[in-house]
């Protein structure tokens, strides 16, 4: 198996795991990716799906050796695969277990959260190769400065974590040792978020700028009162009366931030 999942607590976590050739993105590591993805988002149990890798590389791009002899490219399901990853109702913690590079990025740029370790370095090496960015450019120029891109897009220049945090590819650089224990604050937290909440706030993220504001105070006043009355609403308001955990938060989810 080249993709591992497993669950606890409310946490789907699936690993890439072939270090041999690190984690490059081949036929069929997609195709066992796609298959775990669609096990977490149709799960349930899960609550929030983290992403990382086994080795010291997250992911290297594409499988070089799969792309020899011109044929259709191999990577002809990654779309689908990042779309589902940006449109997933769950949130998608990407925990980098090391460095990233080209096609790597793009699962990066897709999940709702990225944590690295401040050792870990970054490039789209694409030009290089004489070939370009193209799919990864979807998610990625969403997440980017627009001149940082035109910077690392163009030079294939190695970037570090710290400037990775700074031009928004990644959420947050930490010491190596805290990595763990960061990803898992950020899951502690988002347990303890409506599930139907967080798919619309997903969304509110990345529509609500694209609106024009007169509109946008419309449409956001009736989703406001929507959810207000709506049963994971009132639900959460008994339970904040209550001083106990909602009704969705898992038995056995960390404490976390309980306050409001």
């Amino acid at each position: 198996m080249l993709v591992r999942r497993e669950q606890a607590g409310g946490v789907a976590t699936i690993t890439l795991d072939s270090p041999h050739n690190r984690n490059a993105l081949s036929s069929r590591l997609l195709r066992q990716l796609d298959d775990a993805l669609s096990w977490a988002l149709d799960e349930p149990a899960v609550r929030v799906v983290v992403l990382t890798g086994a080795g010291p590389v997250f992911c290297a791009g594409a499988d070089l050796k799969e792309q020899r002899g011109g044929g259709a490219p191999v990577t002809a399901s990654f779309p689908d695969i990042m779309l589902r990853i940006w449109e997933s109702p769950k949130p998608v913690v990407c925990r980098l277990n090391g460095t990233a590079r080209a096609g790597g990025l793009g699962l990066v740029a897709a999940c709702d959260f990225a944590v690295a370790p401040a050792t870990a370095s970054f490039a789209f090496t694409e030009v290089r190769l004489g070939v370009v960015p193209a799919m990864i450019a979807v998610t990625c120029l969403r997440r980017l400065e627009p001149r940082a891109a035109a910077e690392y897009f163009l030079t294939g220049e190695v970037f570090t974590a710290e400037r990775a945090v700074e031009i928004g590819l990644l959420t947050r650089a930490v010491p190596e040792e805290d990595l763990d224990a960061t990803v898992a604050h950020y899951t502690g937290m988002l347990l303890r978020g409506g599930p139907e909440a967080l798919s619309i706030t997903k969304r509110l993220v990345r529509e609500v700028p694209l609106l024009p504001v007169e509109e946008g105070f419309r449409a956001m006043a009736a989703l406001s009162a929507e959810r207000f009355t709506s049963e994971e609403g009132q639900e959460g308001i008994r339970a904040f009366a209550e001083k106990r955990p909602a009704a969705w938060v898992p038995a056995e989810a960390p404490a976390g931030d309980a306050g409001r």
